[in-house]
């Protein structure tokens, strides 16, 4: 199994912004049936170096990953977060 793990800084760090985005990633759930697992929730410590909202996808392979990343249902998530987000950063896990 691989866990994606997404973090974002917004660029408006308000909880309506957080909020909006996290809704936006879960509108992903049922899209994409090898999704085996996702969530967003957020980064509590809200302190300068926090980010604000984390997603975390779960796959069987590396293959789906890499499906799920080009597919045409991600999209409009990625055109949504790239005016909104100041900085991620992403990390791979397999278990």
């Amino acid at each position: 199994m691989i866990k994606h793990i997404v973090m974002f800084k917004l660029k408006d760090r308000t909880e309506e912004n957080a909020i909006a985005l996290k809704d936006m990633f879960m509108s992903m759930k049922g899209k994409i049936d090898y999704l085996v697992d996702i969530s967003s929730g957020t980064d509590y410590l809200r302190e300068d170096r926090s980010f604000d909202v984390v997603l975390q996808c779960t796959f069987n392979t590396k293959e789906e990953l890499q499906a799920y990343q080009s597919h045409p249902a991600h999209e409009p998530i990625k055109a949504y977060v790239k005016p909104r987000v100041e900085c991620s950063h992403a990390v791979d896990y397999e278990y």
